[in-house]
């Protein structure tokens, strides 16, 4: 991919689905897969599959289809999941203990570091082995460990003064589980918003319209 191409959001947005897809399908034992079949599997149109893959310099060969364990590679590379990027979770309630327990954070690019929360009463608990810090301490281990990446599990009410000393102390990008607009006030920051109430609606929705 050319350097200063720009890719379209919702372009983004389906490669991890890519992703998952390609790892299923390279697993069972399939090789290659032409685009028609794999947009059977993933609801996605052939055409629109190659356009997708397009962005990115395109994979398939005429006549062959694709090669899973090549394209699988070629996005995983895209998507950045070798990178083992700092990362550090903000709030260690319910929410933030089970994203911390049971996300992988490994297998998809980044590197947990750190847990921290207000209540002193959690400090010094393990989470996946890593102990529970209070907040007061993420200043100086900021400082010294250079985590790159904030997951947020916070009240929306403390999320904005956390987010301006996370950004002060090197935080590029917030995985945000708080319902605080990042974007709106640190446009210069990359922000991927985790709206789980808002996913329930959108199924209920769905379930209301049911015939």
């Amino acid at each position: 991919m050319a350097k200063n191409t720009v890719v379209s959001a919702s372009v983004i947005k389906r490669l991890p689905r890519y992703y998952r897809f390609l790892g299923e399908i390279k697993n069972s034992g399939t090789v290659r897969i032409s685009s028609g079949e794999l947009s059977k599997k993933m609801g996605f149109t052939a055409s629109q599959i190659r356009q997708d893959l397009n962005c990115f310099g395109g994979f398939g060969q005429q006549g062959y289809g694709y090669n899973i364990e090549q394209l699988y590679k070629e996005i995983g590379k895209i998507l950045g999941v070798d990178n083992n990027v700092k990362t550090i979770l903000v709030g260690a309630g319910n929410l933030g203990k089970a994203v911390a327990s049971h996300m992988s954070f490994e297998e998809r690019g980044f590197n947990l570091i750190g847990i921290f929360d207000k209540n002193e009463a959690l400090a010094g608990q393990l989470v996946r082995n890593i102990p529970i810090r209070h907040i007061s301490g993420m200043y100086n281990f900021c400082k010294d460990n250079s985590p790159v990446v904030a997951v947020l599990c916070i009240p929306s009410d403390n999320a904005k003064e956390i987010t301006d000393e996370l950004i002060t102390l090197g935080i590029k990008g917030f995985w945000n589980f708080s319902h605080y607009d990042i974007a709106s006030t640190h446009p210069e920051v990359a922000v991927e918003n985790v709206h789980l109430s808002d996913s329930l609606m959108t199924l209920s929705y769905h379930v209301s319209n049911l015939k």
